[in-house]
């Protein structure tokens, strides 16, 4: 028999997907003076914790959270920065809060997939939200979940239970969209349901368990937030710098592609890729942050494969290399270093290009031009040089 165990394999991109997470619950069980998916955790809000467990994640298409209306202030100050849609309303169950959330995402076909996450789950790992998607390839419904490992007993008289075979379920749970938007149209009006899969389950459609980690635990009570606290621990600020300079080319189009853009200018950069002086810099800024190597170790000139490549990949590949670690950016700095062409008409559209391909706020993007004093070859526009710092947070190890 297969043993049950979470999965450990790269994140990569399987299928398209769509999430919607729940956070229209009062959360008075744990303490404090807001409900708790509003408490701050290890430095910002346990909702936050959650919602950023997924951005960035590659297929994610929409990402949408359900909160009670009453909530909108705090809301706001937790996912300050955050690109994401209007919140969704909840209503007087979770059972139609969800269904509200499901209704909310208009454009989804029968086929496409939702994930369903509680807020109160801010530990879960990102190879376990991938393992769901890659696991509705076969099923219309999945779950992760763990083995029970403790010894059961009633409480009335203390009798034993069987835990062969028993799962405790986590989330996200995932599904084909007509699947659960039926379940939720045709559910018992009466019947209290404790989560998703028991609505499909009234439809008959069987439920694949896929293997999550036992950190992926909900915060329910003030020992769970400690436990969580210590999980996360305090976060390690960690900075890598990066270098590039690529020469001006003899021919070609008259554009030069900078920071993921195309500027007006006599000649195009010379390169293997693209040549875009600003995202090789960049990239090698937040690969060294993580201490993996440079660019040309991931995307060797070498190769063939990479030839006119933009540039945009090589630094998707260093987003997903430090999403695998669990980390995230705090803030890149760029500076491009040539006498033409003049980069202050585009620096708005670099640093909202930059932000787009690694899914962070623009704000946290900052792009800066100067020349070299007509010394040297970019002085002598010969090409152009970049040098970019990029600041990241880790988990402690």
């Amino acid at each position: 028999m297969e043993k049950f165990v979470p999965h450990t394999r790269k994140i990569e991109k399987t299928q398209n997907f769509s999430v919607l997470i729940a956070a229209a619950g009062q959360g008075t069980r744990c303490g404090g003076f807001v409900p708790k998916q509003y408490r701050i955790l290890a430095g910002k809000s346990l909702l936050r914790h959650t919602v950023e467990a997924f951005l960035g994640l590659p297929g994610l298409d929409d990402i949408r959270v359900i909160i009670d209306p009453e909530h909108a202030d705090l809301y706001h100050e937790a996912v300050k920065g955050l690109d994401l849609p209007d919140f969704v309303s909840g209503s007087n169950s979770r059972k139609n809060s969800i269904f509200n959330g499901l209704k909310s995402f208009s454009n989804l076909t029968n086929e496409d997939i939702v994930l369903i996450q509680d807020a109160a789950r801010p530990l879960v790992q990102g190879v376990d939200i991938m393992a769901v998607v890659d696991a509705l390839a076969e099923n219309e419904a999945t779950s992760l979940a763990t083995p029970i490992a403790d010894t059961l007993r009633y409480e009335h008289d203390g009798s034993p239970i069987d835990r062969n075979g028993l799962h405790a379920l986590q989330t996200p749970q995932g599904f084909h969209y007509g699947v659960i938007k039926k379940a939720h149209e045709q559910a018992d009006p009466d019947k209290e349901y404790t989560d998703d899969t028991g609505l499909v389950s009234a439809l008959g459609v069987a439920i694949k368990l896929v293997p999550g980690h036992k950190s992926n635990f909900k915060i329910t009570t003030e020992d769970d937030w400690e436990m969580a606290e210590k999980l996360l621990g305090p976060d390690e600020t960690r900075t890598g710098m990066g270098f590039d300079v690529h020469a001006f080319a003899d021919t070609g189009d008259k554009t030069v592609r900078l920071c993921g853009v195309s500027v007006p200018h006599e000649r195009p950069l010379a390169g293997h890729s693209d040549a875009d002086v600003g995202l090789h810099a960049l990239t090698d800024a937040i690969l060294g942050s993580i201490a993996a190597g440079d660019i040309g170790q991931h995307f060797p000139p070498s190769n063939d494969n990479y030839k006119d490549m933009d540039s945009a990949i090589f630094l998707s590949k260093a987003m997903e290399l430090l999403n695998e670690k669990g980390g995230s950016v705090l803030n890149l700095d760029i500076t491009l270093i040539c006498e033409e062409p003049k980069i202050g008409p585009h620096r708005e559209a670099m640093e909202q290009r930059i932000a787009e391909i690694i899914a962070i706020d623009p704000s946290r993007v900052s792009v800066k031009a100067t020349t070299s004093e007509k010394l040297g070859f970019t002085g002598r526009g010969e090409g152009i040089a970049a040098q970019a710092i990029a600041t990241v947070r880790l988990p402690r190890a």
